[in-house]
This record gives structure tokens, C-alpha cells and sequence, in this order.
């Protein structure tokens, strides 16, 4: 049995005349005879009763009717959704994001995207640079707002947004209005590890070394919002992005720094073997935000 002999059979159940069912289906009206034929033979049982006055379903064919009508509504539905998937109009991406990201590129790119895509469910994961390449690389992760540089080659990546370092300072001393990299070589700094991502923090110690010194770190968290609390607490000074300017901290104040400051970048990154549409589409949705910017 086929799709097509289901729609014959509705076809003509819905109008119960064989050339008016023919001419709706566009075929003439000996093949629709033939189908119906056909169809009930590999049954074992007639569905229409043929008489002078017209045709009329038969016990059998009214009880199929329903189930029929289901079974193309289903197959409908089906080519529906794999049209969809294919156009990455539906489907599922899990995203990770370093934090500096939520205040960067996230606010702008994820409503747009939800709003052009609402069939894509969105799963999104908080994570630094360093966890979400294996991520990546292992299938946990579709694609990853990460530090650059990106040096896998199992991995694509686009650079989506840059912007400069400045000063996170501890609220309790008196600080000016911008502040040289080289009037904080006496204090405590407030840093992450190197390997939770390597381009900030040689960015950083680079920035120090160039005006003179090395910095001295006494505090290492992982998290941005962590270190920020650390300054607030008057652990030591940091170098941070300036998109956490929005994260309003008591205890902690921000100064752009009289140096010119190298800049941050922070890219998307997904496997290259992923051929994923609503991967392409994500893609596509995050080139268009930074091209906005």
C-alpha cells in the first residue's frame, strides 16, 4: 500500500463519484478505478458500494476513512518537518558561552535568532574557552562563544566581536580618571589561569610586560564574575574586558587604561565536519550581528 492509494481512497470517499474524485486528483478516471480496485483486493474486502444510483462506502471503508485521513496528516507532517530541518528552521543547538559574552554578543544575537528560527530550541552553557573545545571536538557542544585564538583544525571559527581591556579596581582607594598599565606594577592582581584561555592572559601579562613589569598574582578564579568579586573585596587589581562594565559590583570600580589597549576577541567556533542547517543558520545569524556592529 502506498500513500497514493490512500488519497485515492479519501479523494473519493470525500466527494463519492468517481469522475469528480478523478478530476480533483488530476488523472483520469479508469487509473482512479484500477487504484480503488487494487487497493481493496490487498485489503480482502470492499470499501465502496458501486450501484446505479452512485457510490457509497461500505462498513469496512467508513471505518478506514478516519485512520486514512491520520496516516496522510502524519505523512504530511513529516515531509513538513524534515522540509524544516533541512532549512534549519527546527532542531536543537547546544551552546556554550564564556560569561563575557552575555554581555557582549548574547542580548543582541539570541533574540533575533529565536525570532527567525522558533523552532530551533536553544540549550545554553556557561563555560570557559578551555572546557568548550573538547566540548566541541567530543559532540557536547554544537557551537562555542570562545576566546581566540582557535588553533584545532577539527574546528571552524569566526571572530564576532573585539573590544579593549581596562581596569577593574577596588572601590576603596582613590584611583584617576584613567590609569597607566604601569601604576599598578606594585600591586596584587586578581588573574585566571592561563589555560582557561590563553589569548586573554598573554594579552594581559604581554600589556604588563610591556610598561615595564611583571604582574604579580596573588588570586586565581576561573570566572569573570568571580574576579570582579575578588577586586570588590580588595584582593588585588585585574585587567578585564570592557563589556564587564555592565556588571555593576559594589566595591568595584572601572578606569580605561592611558595605554593603547591590544583587543579581545571572541569568536564562534563548531566543528567543520558538522553540516548541521540550523548550525549554518546559527552561523549565518552571528555573522549578521557583528556586521550590524
Amino acid at each position: 500500500m502506498e500513500l497514493r492509494h490512500l488519497r485515492y481512497f479519501v479523494t473519493l470517499a470525500e466527494t463519492l463519484h468517481f469522475g469528480r474524485a478523478a478530476a480533483r486528483l488530476h488523472i483520469s478516471q479508469p487509473p482512479l478505478t484500477r487504484q480503488i480496485r487494487g487497493l481493496e483486493e490487498e485489503l480482502g474486502t470492499p470499501l465502496f458500494r458501486r450501484s446505479r444510483q452512485g457510490v457509497a462506502l461500505t462498513p469496512a471503508g467508513s471505518a478506514l476513512l478516519p485512520e486514512a485521513r491520520r496516516l496522510l496528516r502524519d505523512a504530511e507532517a513529516l515531509l513538513g518537518g524534515a522540509a524544516h530541518a533541512a532549512g534549519g528552521q527546527i532542531g536543537k543547538l547546544r551552546i556554550g558561552f564564556i560569561s563575557t559574552a552575555s554581555y557582549t554578543v548574547l542580548p543582541e544575537l539570541l533574540p533575533a535568532f529565536h525570532r527567525d528560527h522558533p523552532g530551533i530550541k536553544l540549550q545554553l552553557q556557561e563555560a570557559t574557552t578551555d572546557v568548550q573545545i573538547p566540548g566541541l571536538q567530543e559532540g557536547d557542544l554544537d557551537v562555542g562563544f570562545v576566546l581566540a585564538p582557535v588553533v584545532d583544525a577539527s574546528l571552524r571559527y569566526q571572530s564576532v566581536h573585539r573590544e579593549p581591556l581596562i581596569a577593574a579596581l577596588p572601590a576603596g582607594r582613590r584611583w584617576p580618571a584613567t590609569i597607566a598599565v604601569s601604576a599598578l606594577a606594585g600591586e596584587a592582581f586578581v588573574l585566571f589561569p592561563r589555560k582557561v584561555g590563553v589569548g586573554l592572559h598573554d594579552l594581559i601579562i604581554g600589556l604588563c610586560q610591556r610598561a615595564g613589569f611583571a604582574p604579580r598574582i596573588e588570586q586565581e578564579a576561573i570566572q569573570m564574575q568571580t574576579i570582579i568579586s575578588l577586586v570588590a573585596a580588595g584582593m588585588g587589581v585585574s585587567l578585564v574586558p570592557q563589556s564587564l562594565l555592565h556588571m555593576r559590583r559594589t566595591g568595584v570600580v572601572y578606569r580605561p587604561l592611558r595605554d593603547k589597549s591590544p583587543l579581545i576577541e571572541i569568536g564562534l567556533a563548531w566543528r567543520a565536519s558538522d553540516d548541521s542547517p540550523a548550525v549554518a543558520a546559527f552561523v549565518a545569524a552571528a555573522s549578521r550581528t557583528k556586521n550590524r556592529k
